[in-house]
């Protein structure tokens, strides 16, 4: 069942801000399949400018800035896979609520240099999406039924078969971990009707 609380679907309105960023970025770096080095500067996660420099919007801006075409690409993808299937569980503020916090609790995590380079810039929605996957799948387990462990499982399957030499494993992690508990605690808050 679509839970609607307006007629715009979420996960389009997204996409589309994410490849209209796209075009922007690419605009601005004259170039429409590697964004520029520094263009990802201003609008990507680099720890660096955002603790001495005080560039705190990149914590947002990040989640719409992508590498290249086919990083937008291949994250549009799966939002779509899983941003649908959360508009059927969730209403649009708690789909967005899921989306920002998972993207910026992956972002805050990034931002303990200690585990990752002060010096690298990170940018994609991958931290939000994998917290809007988490929600989905800790949500139906815990409101239709099953294990609980399977589905945590199944979360962390998921999380360690999309890692590469490129992926901000604390930006994925962090937005998992956030869907995990928001869905979990929206789970326990009321009992959804499925068809």
């Amino acid at each position: 069942m679509r839970i609607m609380s307006s007629r715009l679907s979420p996960t389009l309105i997204l996409v589309a801000v994410n490849v209209a960023f796209y075009i922007y970025t690419s605009l601005l770096g004259k170039n429409f399949i590697v964004t520029a080095n520094n263009v990802l500067a201003i609008y990507g996660q680099y720890t660096y400018a955002i603790l001495y420099r005080g560039y705190w919007w990149q914590l947002v801006t990040s989640m719409f800035v992508h590498v290249n075409i086919a990083h937008m690409a291949g994250n549009m993808f799966f939002l779509l896979i899983f941003g649908m299937r959360a508009e059927e569980l969730f209403t649009d503020t708690e789909y967005y609520t899921i989306y920002f916090a998972s993207g910026l609790a992956g972002n805050l995590l990034s931002l303990v240099y200690i585990f990752y380079p002060a010096a690298v810039v990170s940018a994609g929605a991958s931290g939000a999406i994998f917290g809007l996957f988490g929600a989905v799948i800790i949500f139906m387990r815990k409101v239709v039924g099953g294990s609980m462990t399977g589905a945590l499982l199944f979360a962390f399957l998921f999380f360690f078969i999309t890692l590469s030499a490129s992926t901000n494993v604390y930006a994925h992690f962090g937005g998992l971990f956030a869907g995990l508990v928001i869905g979990y605690l929206l789970a326990g808050r009321r009992r959804a009707v499925f068809l």
